[in-house]
């Protein structure tokens, strides 16, 4: 395995000058212009060859868990010509490659992650840390190709890592299938703003000088790796300042102190570093290599192929341990035992080794048993021994072997799940039956009957509680969610607990006194149905005093977390720093807060007519922040009316930055009587500038479409009040 750190190992994007930038920073394009550009036939249909009618998780079930096992197992040691294994096991190249699958993912925004199998596409497939990584999936394709359907990449890939755990003698706690790929790069991932990549002297995103806080979602910490450089910090072998960079981006990745100890040291137990060749010489990554490559990259020059002994990936030489391809207590012994001297790999990258290492702690070499070789650490290692807290972590895994498998096996678990969302989600045998805080586990719900509902549903009416009081709280309890990791929802009703009671978007305080009142009238109603009942409420009123009565869907049986269920410090990334549905803009982002609304409706899976209709929509019901009037472009607020759309499109209209709003509030003054008449925001005015959101808020401003835009509300609203229903037999879907 390369590298931990480097080769295994919530917050606004904002701009290095400071200045407004792109919500997605550089893309594909930027990286490789000449790749050929299949997303032109998108408009034609889904790339997915499988079709919307296709079930993974029923074909999961199909599969024989256990022959696949068995064949991923007898894989580990069927050494191939064209890349051959390191002592002769692949377990370690297959650690490592699942390692990089989950790693990328972040608690920003939830993206990255194993989650769909984007390994196999760029960016990711063509990142310098996760060099050579394409030859462990052509390893695999022969037991994807027999197996099919009933297992997709995603789970292959982290199936595969748990089975070289197993296979060498390690520590496993479970595993959950129901990953189901894509066929497609995800294109609206920031993964920073950098135009070179980490082996072309990109410095850390972490600067000495600076406070240590990553840009926006990112937790790498730099383009193109998983987590830190392993030579240290810009590639400076600073122990110290490598613990501090290996912090930020392991917290950022869902991972605490302890877990990301145990994760590194586990990781290099096995396997080794490659750097025993001319790094000059490696060809291009396979988003940029020749045709005949046929997808490989990173093509060696040299006579002897840049293969086995010659191999070159991170350029750090060498195994960690003296028992690389077994589960052993080496990894904490080796590291704290001895002193180490830094020294350069035959590729030329910095690495320490051992000081007057005894032959039997040394490693053999990967192409000769019979030959001795010194072990080495990286720079990243030895964080964990010069670091103090660190220390304190190794010393006491050092001594307590049992307590390190534990700490490993549920941390490569947690790593490896991280990104799944519920584990209603998690299919297979191997499950784990306990139920980890970091699933956010919810107590079964019950269905309540229809009786239940509708005496309910006549209390809250007769409550007093207005359509905006009852719809804003709905939204906030249901708009948490994320498509990215499945985390948030309704579901649970987290709402009423810390960390979201207090959020600023949410109101605090009038949030307080909605769901005191709902909580005095809910009955034997769960309080995440009686807070989402309420919206329905407020929806049906509004659409009845529009003119346009219906029954607005409801779905109860969500059940209610408790405090002890909820780890608070966990959610505090999913608070917002803008809501454009309730135009909540505390302070002005360095990111257009259009962008920032793009995004917000990326990761609630919204269409741009459903973000459309959902804005407008809200915007009349009175759903803003604080009351803002903002954006309610209408004289019947609380009725569910077209009228947004119509007044924002009505040329009688002239609007105008307000001075000293850094272009975030406008004023529209009438062009006739020069009178004000409505104040709206960057948010608002979006929807009549951009092109593509005009043509779509133009259907619903014209006349007979009052109806329809009724009805597409309550659709794309009923869509966020269920995204985190997977009891409502969604099944397993794709991010």
């Amino acid at each position: 395995m390369d590298a931990v750190t480097g080769q295994m190992a919530g917050g606004c994007p904002v701009g290095k000058d400071g200045g407004v930038r792109s919500l997605l920073g550089r893309q594909n394009r930027d990286w490789w212009p000449d790749a050929l550009a299949v997303e032109i036939l998108q408009a034609n249909g889904p790339a997915n060859p499988m079709g919307d009618d296709f079930d993974y998780a029923r074909a999961f079930r199909e599969l024989d868990y256990h022959a696949l096992k068995d064949d991923l197992t007898a894989l580990m040691t069927q050494s191939q010509p064209w890349w051959p294994a390191d002592y002769g096991h692949y377990g370690p190249f297959f650690i490592r490659m699942a390692w990089h699958a989950a790693g990328t993912y972040r608690t920003g925004d939830g993206r990255g992650g194993a989650n769909s199998g984007q390994q196999r596409f760029a960016p990711l497939d063509s990142w310098p840390d996760n060099g050579n990584l394409d030859k462990a999936r052509r390893l695999l394709w022969p037991i994807k190709q027999k197996y099919g359907q009933s297992i997709s990449w995603a789970d292959l890939f982290i199936l595969a890592g748990n089975v070289a755990i197993e296979s060498m003698g390690g520590p496993v706690f479970g595993f959950g299938g129901g990953r189901a790929d894509v066929y497609e790069p995800e294109r609206d991932i920031y993964w920073g703003d950098e135009d070179k990549w980490v082996n072309e002297g990109v410095a850390t995103r972490i600067r000495p000088d600076e406070a240590l806080e990553l840009d926006g979602p990112l937790a790498a910490i730099q383009m193109g790796l998983i987590y830190v450089n392993p030579e240290g910090p810009g590639g400076e072998p600073d122990p110290l300042q490598s613990a501090r960079d290996i912090k930020a981006t392991f917290e950022r990745m869902a991972m605490n102190h302890e877990e990301t100890v145990a994760l590194t040291a586990g990781g290099h137990t096995f396997g080794k570093a490659h750097g025993n060749g001319d790094p000059s010489k490696l060809g291009h990554a396979p988003a940029g290599s020749d045709l005949a490559a046929q997808g490989f990259g990173w093509v060696s020059g040299e006579e002897h192929g840049g293969i086995g002994e010659h191999a070159v990936t991170s350029g750090i030489e060498g195994s960690w341990v003296n028992t690389p391809t077994e589960w052993s207590e080496n990894y904490f012994r080796l590291l704290l035992d001895y002193d180490y001297e830094l020294v350069h790999s035959p590729a030329g990258a910095q690495q320490w080794q051992p000081v007057n290492q005894k032959p039997e702690d040394m490693a053999p070499a990967a192409w000769d048993p019979n030959k001795k070789v010194p072990t080495m650490m990286t720079t990243a290692d030895m964080a964990l021994k010069m670091d103090p807290e660190f220390r304190t972590i190794s010393e006491k895994f050092r001594a307590d072997h049992e307590a390190f498998k534990d700490a490993f096996a549920r941390a490569w678990f947690k790593l490896c799940h991280r990104d799944m969302g519920p584990k209603i989600r998690y299919l297979g045998p191997e499950v784990p039956a306990e139920n980890l805080i970091w699933q956010d586990p919810i107590p079964a719900g019950t269905k309540p009957s229809d009786a239940d509902v509708a005496a309910v549903k006549a209390k809250i009416a007769d409550s007093g509680l207005t359509v905006a009081q009852l719809v804003k709280t709905a939204w906030a309890s249901a708009s948490t969610y994320r498509k990215s990791d499945h985390r948030g929802g309704a579901n649970g009703a987290r709402l009423r607990l810390a960390p979201q009671k207090d959020w600023e978007v949410n109101e605090p305080a009038e949030l307080a006194r909605v769901l005191s009142t709902l909580d005095g009238l809910r009955g034997n109603l769960s309080m995440a149905d009686a807070i989402v009942l309420g919206g329905v409420v407020g929806v049906e009123k509004a659409a009845k005093d529009a003119g346009w009565p219906m029954t607005v869907p409801f779905s109860g049986g969500r059940g209610d977390a408790t405090a002890e269920q909820t780890d608070a410090e966990s959610f505090a990334p999913l608070e917002p720093q803008a809501d454009a549905f309730r135009n909540y803009l505390p302070r002005k982002l360095r990111v257009k807060t259009e962008e920032m609304m793009l995004d917000k409706a990326a990761l609630l899976g919204l269409s741009v007519p459903e973000m459309t209709v959902l804005l407008g929509g809200l915007r009349v019901l009175g759903a803003n922040h604080g009351a803002r009037g903002h954006g309610g472009f209408t004289k019947r607020s609380g009725q569910l009316t077209s009228d947004f759309f119509v007044n924002l499109l009505d040329m009688t209209n002239v609007w105008k930055a307000v001075d000293g709003s850094d272009e975030e509030e406008y004023v529209a003054t009438d062009r006739t009587s020069g009178g004000e008449t409505w104040r709206a925001t960057r948010a608002d005015l979006v929807f009549g500038s951009n092109a593509e959101l005009r043509s779509v808020a133009e259907v619903y401003a014209e006349k007979g479409h009052e109806e329809k835009f009724v009805k597409d509300f309550v659709k794309a609203w009923t869509k966020v009040m269920n995204a985190d229903r997977f009891d409502l037999g969604k099944g397993v879907d794709a991010k």
